[in-house]
């Protein structure tokens, strides 16, 4: 049997039209069902940090602790120290991990957080259970993933339709769940939380400028990435086909009636004292 952190790749890969979106992201966007409960002492771990952004935010927000952002690609975090550097701040490292297996004591963190990870690997009760394992008593392991399946958009478009059934079916293929939402807190139920605050947000992207970003952003990683190779050298669509959907994303974003819904699943989960 394969190690649990061996069954999944990520999809995305870190392609420049990947990390436009990364970089877009902070604490207020994307982590803020977490923001009430921070103390400005604590000590956080932020899981798949990527470009440290969101990391950066939450350095800021504990001045009087510390933060370190993990990630399994030793090339981002490099950008992630750039980002730190940038702001200032003294109270943020960096290292590189794995979810599955996390180098710290038990008990070492006020806050274990982690953004648009378990969508991505191969067994998220594991690596919840290895996130409550380094949280402190009485501590938050704070979850947030999207649901590829609940995400709507409008107007309708068949291109669109094509890009949502491969994207599910090249990150299935890669041994994640994209439709990970909905499932965080099942998930958190079986890694052995008890005490569990389940909700969802969304990002909704519908000006002519936020219309433009979405949909260069993915027009472009569909036939440039990581993604885009795993899915023509998996079988999932030919370099056409691909071409298409891009092609579907571009004129989505032309259209002045467009609105599209990307829904999260968020779970705050108090470790037992």
């Amino acid at each position: 049997m394969p190690r649990p952190q061996e069954t999944a790749v990520y999809t995305h890969g870190h392609h420049e039209s990947v990390l436009r979106s990364h970089t877009w992201r902070t604490a207020a966007n994307s982590a803020g069902y977490l923001l009430g409960a921070l103390k400005p002492h604590m000590r956080i771990l932020d899981i798949g940090c990527g470009p440290g952004t969101i990391t950066a935010d939450l350095a800021a927000l504990v001045p009087d602790g510390r933060v370190t952002g993990v990630d399994r690609a030793p090339q981002i975090l490099d950008r992630a120290r750039a980002v730190a550097a940038e702001r200032g701040l003294a109270n943020i490292d960096f290292a590189v991990a794995d979810v599955h297996a996390l180098d710290y004591p038990d008990g070492t963190f006020c806050v274990v957080h982690a953004h648009q990870v378990l969508q991505h690997v191969g067994d998220p009760v594991a690596a919840l259970r290895e996130m409550r394992r380094v949280t402190k008593p009485g501590g938050f392991v704070a979850v947030r993933d999207s649901d590829y399946g609940a995400m709507t958009w409008y107007p309708a478009s068949a291109g669109m339709d094509a890009w949502l059934d491969l994207y599910r079916r090249v990150a299935r293929a890669n041994g994640g769940e994209p439709d990970a939402g909905r499932r965080l807190k099942a998930w958190a139920l079986e890694a052995g939380f008890t005490d569990i605050t389940a909700g969802s947000s969304t990002w909704t992207f519908t000006t002519p400028e936020e219309r433009a970003w979405w949909s260069g952003l993915w027009a472009d990683r569909t036939v440039e990435s990581a993604y885009a190779e795993r899915a023509t050298e998996g079988g999932h669509a030919s370099a056409e086909e691909l071409r298409a959907v891009s092609a579907a994303w571009r004129n989505w974003g032309e259209r002045p009636e467009g609105w599209f819904g990307v829904l999260h699943g968020e779970i705050l989960c108090r470790k037992d004292v």
